[in-house]
């Protein structure tokens, strides 16, 4: 199985009694066994698992960060989109006291395929790119839904060395099928024409 990004050679990184992993030789992303991927049904299923209820201050906070750069950088007037909003779209409710609108997408909870069809200021993912089983053509969409200067707000947990990825809590939710590197962010920046790469613990900004 060659990478779902960057299309290059991969080996076995590591197995377990559930699924089993490979990583990329050229951007060193790790994904998923494709054999192990779960089924629509289960992602589905595991969303609405999540506790993401609005007006639970626990995620508010979680999302803050994200949030906060969102309203340093983008103005009221701005068209963003939120990719992969899920069943509770807090980065909406948290924008919106600040005056700030921003549209839906999400394949199961908000379906709307028109949306993907415009392009925007700024498109957010929270929590959304590690689920991407086909990261090299999300990546080609996003990036074509975009302005000229336009941003991805990206919220993940990127891998590096210094984790041990047998005890990393990140691998275990089963919908978790692709882990970014520094390298592998990079190679999106270069590949999609991207200007501006910034990589900040787990908030990643990507700038036409």
């Amino acid at each position: 199985m060659n990478c779902p990004l960057c299309d290059s050679t991969s080996i076995p990184f590591y197995q377990n009694r559930f699924r089993s992993y490979l990583v990329c030789q050229s951007c060193d992303a790790i994904f998923m066994d494709q054999q192990f991927w779960p089924t629509p049904e289960c992602e589905k299923k595991r969303y609405l698992e999540h506790n993401n209820d609005i007006y639970d201050t626990g995620y508010q906070n979680f999302l803050k960060p994200i949030v906060e750069k969102i309203l340093q950088n983008q103005t009221i007037g701005d068209k963003g989109l939120d990719f992969g909003a899920g069943p509770g779209p807090v980065v909406q409710y948290l924008l919106k006291q600040n005056g700030h609108s921003i549209s839906l997408y999400d394949p199961y909870f908000h379906p709307y395929q028109e949306l993907l069809k415009e392009t925007y200021d700024y498109i957010v993912l929270t929590e959304v790119v590690e689920h991407f089983h086909s990261p090299k053509k999300e990546f080609q969409v996003l990036s074509s839904m975009l302005q000229p200067k336009g941003r991805l707000y990206i919220l993940t947990h990127p891998y590096d060395d210094s984790i041990n990825f047998e005890k990393w809590y990140y691998k275990n939710d089963q919908t978790h099928t692709f882990f970014y590197t520094k390298k592998s962010f990079v190679w999106i920046k270069e590949t999609y024409g991207f200007q501006n790469l910034m990589i900040e613990n787990r908030m990643i900004i990507l700038e036409k």
